[in-house]
This record gives structure tokens, sequence and C-alpha cells, in this order.
């Protein structure tokens, strides 16, 4: 799996923002969107064109468009929503699966509770969107369910890593034969006592939408 750490001022000034434990809510979710536009700019160099013909106010010239079938860009449920507009803000006509992944929080094991994607994914590039790849179970799951539907190229891209969510997730990938990349804005120290990144930005899908009792 090849990792890419985007090294950017305006990446690390919003990362740092989004650490900050005093940044609001609705500033959270901005920033988030954000920073994801950016990661997406990195994570989209080797999307899928083909070439055309078209014909400029001037004369004729060949440009590219982007291939079909259009990318899939799928959003683990439900903090990786927080994510889907700063992808669909680079990628406008991608298109958008769902799928909803939740880890148990005696095990750290990744469960399926609903999707929304195609059946058949041959063919298709996704782009997997998980704000924090902590443990790796959820994401490491996420791109189980894929590949197992067809995906034949896969991106993930969160904002922060872990180190032993990296390790999980390659040793995943190291059975499965398919290209993946992640594409993060950091990778932290290491996890805590119970699955949380350090220093990181604390719970991502609490802070953009509120506790979930």
């Amino acid at each position: 799996m090849e990792v890419t750490v985007v090294h950017h001022p305006l990446v690390d000034h919003k990362l740092t923002l989004l650490r900050n434990k005093h940044t609001k809510q609705p500033v959270f979710r901005r920033l988030v969107e954000e920073l994801v536009t950016l990661l997406a700019y990195e994570a989209t160099r080797g999307v899928r064109v083909v070439d055309v013909d078209i014909e400029t106010p001037v004369t004729a010239t060949r440009g590219i468009q982007l291939a079909q079938p259009a990318p899939l860009v799928v959003p683990i449920l439900r903090a990786g929503l927080g994510m889907l507009e700063g992808m669909l803000r680079l990628v406008p006509s991608a298109e958008v699966g769902f799928l909803g992944m939740i880890r148990d929080e005696e095990t750290l094991e990744p469960m399926t509770y609903a999707e929304r994607l195609p059946n058949d994914l041959s063919g298709r590039q996704c782009y997997v969107l998980d704000p924090m790849l902590a443990t790796g179970g959820s994401l490491g799951g996420a791109v189980q369910f894929l590949v197992d539907r067809g995906a034949d190229d896969i991106t993930c891209i969160c904002l922060l890593a872990a180190p032993e969510g990296i390790e999980k997730l390659q040793g995943l990938l190291a059975d499965l034969h398919v290209p993946c990349k992640l594409i993060v804005a950091a990778v932290d120290e290491r996890l805590n006592e119970v699955g949380y990144i350090v220093p990181g930005l604390g719970d991502a899908g609490d802070r953009l939408y509120g506790l979930a009792e």
C-alpha cells in the first residue's frame, strides 16, 4: 500500500484548527470539507481519463475527460459523511455509495450495518472516506467489502492515521492483491488504551454531528 502524507501549509493550518478542542462544531465541519478538498487533489492524481476531441472558440484541439464508469466515492457512515462535500467539490461527476461500518468497542472489530452500493464494482475506481484510521478495523472492513464486489483500484482518504492502523491495513491488502493508496494529512504517534489516535482530534463523528447517545 502506498501511503502519502500531504505536506502543505494550508493542510497543516487546517489540521491544527481541527485538533483544537475549542474549535466549534460549525467551524469544524467547514474545516473538514476544506481539508478533504486539498487531500482529494492529491488522491485523484491517478484518476482514470480518456482522450477527447473538442472545439475551442479558436480551433480544434485534444483534451481529456474522466473515464467511464465514473469514480465511486464511498463515505463510511457516519463520520465519513462530513468529508463527502469536500470530495464532490473537486469531482462533482463522481457517483456516491454509502457503507455503514461500526466498531465494536469491546473487540475493536468492524461490523457492517448498512450499505448502498452497486452489486458489481468491476472496473471501478473507489475513493473511501473515513476521517480516522485508528485500529484499521472499519477501513479494513470497508476495503474488503469493496474488493469482494469487484473493485480493482481503491484510494482511502483520511484526515489522520495511527501507525497501528496503517500496519493492519497493509496486512489486509497483502492478501487481497488489489492496488490501494492511503492519503492522509498526518500520521500521528500511536493509539491509546481505548483505541483513540494520539494526539488526534477526538471523535470525528461527535465533533461533526454531536454526541451519539
